[in-house]
């Protein structure tokens, strides 16, 4: 019976990078040489990361507010119409 293999995304672009690399890693568990460079990589991406959410839910907030500031001109200005 063969034997399903499933990789990852990650694993995919690893290997349309540099195919010698992933081989090497994969096949042959030679370490990468900058494993200080991939960890601060990652750590950088985490920061980014989280700096995109905050600025995402900045931007929902800011709608939300913006809809209540609405909400309440017309709520105000509607005895002036009746």
């Amino acid at each position: 019976m063969s034997e399903h293999v499933v990789i990852g995304a990650a694993e995919v672009g690893e290997y349309v990078f540099c195919h010698r690399a992933w081989w090497l890693q994969r096949v042959k568990g030679v370490a990468s040489g900058n494993e200080t460079e991939l960890r601060d990589g990652a750590r950088m991406h985490a920061h980014h990361g989280g700096s995109v959410r905050t600025a995402s839910w900045m931007l929902y907030f800011g709608y939300i507010l913006a809809l209540l500031g609405l909400l309440l001109a017309v709520l105000w200005m509607l005895p002036y119409f009746l």
